[in-house]
């Protein structure tokens, strides 16, 4: 999965701390909707009020008896036109809020909004309002130049405005 991974996990959290936004992750989860094929995205969170959805431990998720996520993210190393395609087409189809790739090798998020069976790029989120793609592309960047160290002393700063 690369080191892109840790840094967004790291902004997803430095933000919803200092926002005060209440979330929880989900890593190594499959979710399940009758007729619709299964998927298990590489990160996801409930956001809000959705934060406590899920009882802990849980790791497969049935959306028939559970909300989806708010928020699920792909990390695409070699697997970016299927990130880009037909898993958003599924994810699209299972109802989650907001969807994030994340271009390891051009170290580049392209985030879409979900809604009505349909996508659309953004370039803020709306799960995590205020949250700009653009800082998290520059917190990938900073990543491969910086130790983690300082481009979290970088985030929280960021978030801090």
């Amino acid at each position: 999965m690369g080191s892109g991974y840790t840094v967004i996990i790291l902004a997803i959290h430095l933000f919803a701390g200092i926002k005060g936004i209440d979330l929880n992750g989900k890593d190594n989860c499959t979710y399940r909707k009758a007729g619709i094929r299964e998927c298990q995205p590489d990160v996801s969170y409930y956001i809000g009020a959705n934060a406590g959805a899920i009882p802990w431990g849980t790791g497969i998720i049935e959306l028939d008896l559970y909300p989806a996520p708010n928020l699920a993210i792909e990390i695409a190393n070699t697997s970016l036109s299927d990130d880009m395609g037909a898993k958003r087409l599924l994810y699209e189809d299972l109802g989650i809020d907001e969807y994030w790739v994340v271009d390891v090798q051009n170290a580049q998020i392209t985030a879409f909004a979900i809604n009505a069976g349909g996508s659309h790029r953004i370039t803020m989120s709306n799960v995590l309002p205020e949250l700009t793609i653009s800082l998290l592309n520059e917190a990938l960047r900073r990543s491969r130049q910086s130790n983690h160290g300082q481009v979290s002393a970088w985030l929280l700063a960021q978030c801090q405005q």
